[in-house]
């Protein structure tokens, strides 16, 4: 099998935790059982989530981030000189829901040794065949430099590095030593998760979260675009590169609303991925008119399914969105996938584990009608 990436039906990573794994994972927080135990009990979910994968005809397979408690925090806690800070009450707001994630700090210089991303991608690569890929998701090296640069209760970044391009110029440096990680493992697709679009993607939430006036962001946005082309430039060859831009993904609710014509510019006209995976699934996102900015022959990939309601779309509706959007993007660099993970946090949405694979059937079903792929492919 060629590999590459997107494919016509495609997800975007994660997916509902099964209970009995939320229980391990409660067990081992609270102390009571060890990591072995629990990576058992992650072992086993991750195996049978490939079984129904493939089952479902994907060629892209995950281990459903079912390792993670968050979508990017647990890969920043693994690298040295990053300190993981517990938090017992909410500390962010998603939609007016409260919500209680651990944060982050620095806490010395940051350096990459063992990082286990590498060794739980290990264990996914053994499920390859020659109809699936293993895909691996990140945080973004401009999402993990924004969370440590632009808020003010994180004020000792500088302690260690003096000045912000310093501080840059190490976040660089980890994530390409990271991907080569990757590479050196067998890993050939990449993905960035990058929240801080759909954060710009409001200017006032912007202004809010940054401290920068209306007037800065649009410096600030092309620094956070430059430093992932920066770690893009490294990668080795073979290594694909995407990416995804949601606007928050919590408990089935959200954190930002706006359209993508804020930060298409230097998103899609500046940023050296492969393909874009973007949310699309309601009003909160606009219309399709900023992918006319979409540079070169990257492809974008349509989140027009959501992973935040049980209800399924109707059929005909996203046919005929993907043909508005083919207005802007001829069909041939047009993909589609639902708009985000199913459970992005350990906590997941709002839907069962059946109601989950409905959508990704949906999508298949979808795609294979409009871009007239057999049953078998």
């Amino acid at each position: 099998m060629k590999i590459e990436a997107p494919y016509r039906y495609d997800i975007v990573g994660s997916f509902l935790r099964p209970d009995y794994l939320r229980r391990a994972r409660a067990e081992y927080e609270a102390d009571r059982i060890s990591y072995e135990e629990l990576k058992k009990v992650e072992d086993k979910a991750i195996t049978e989530l490939v079984i129904k994968e493939k089952k479902a005809g994907l060629h892209v397979i995950t281990d459903g981030e079912f390792r993670r408690l968050t979508w990017h925090l647990d890969f920043m806690w693994n690298i040295e000189g990053v300190r993981r800070v517990k938090s017992e009450t909410g500390n962010t707001s998603f939609d007016g829901e409260a919500a209680a994630i651990d944060d982050v700090s620095i806490e010395g210089i940051l350096s990459l040794k063992e990082h286990p991303f590498i060794e739980h991608f290990r264990f996914l690569k053994q499920f390859e065949d020659e109809n699936t890929v293993a895909k691996l998701t990140i945080p973004s090296p401009g999402q993990f430099y924004a969370l440590f640069t632009c808020r003010k209760e994180i004020e000792n970044t500088l302690d260690f590095y003096g000045t912000n391009d310093k501080f840059a110029d190490a976040v660089v440096k980890v994530y390409g030593e990271f991907i080569n990680k990757f590479y050196e493992a067998g890993g050939r697709i990449l993905q960035f998760d990058d929240c801080t679009w759909g954060g710009f993607v409001n200017p006032k939430m912007a202004v809010a979260l940054t401290g920068f006036s209306e007037a800065e962001l649009p410096s600030y946005m092309n620094l956070l675009k430059d430093i992932n082309n920066r770690v893009i430039d490294l990668k080795p060859e073979e290594v694909i590169i995407n990416t995804h831009v949601c606007r928050g993904n919590y408990h089935s609710t959200f954190f930002s609303s706006g359209p993508y014509s804020e930060v298409a510019e230097p998103l899609f006209g500046g940023e050296n991925v492969n393909a874009y995976y973007l949310e699309f699934d309601d009003e909160r996102s606009g219309g399709f008119e900023p992918l006319s900015k979409v540079s070169g022959d990257k492809k974008v990939v349509l989140g027009l399914i959501t992973t935040k309601r049980a209800e399924l779309e109707d059929k005909e509706k996203i046919i005929e969105r993907i043909h508005e959007a083919e207005k802007y993007i001829p069909l041939e660099r047009l993909y589609l996938s639902p708009q985000c993970g199913f459970a992005s946090c350990e906590i997941g949405n709002k839907l069962t584990e059946e109601e989950q694979w409905e959508k990704v059937k949906l999508v298949r079903e979808i795609a294979e009608e409009v871009w007239n792929i057999g049953t078998k492919n």
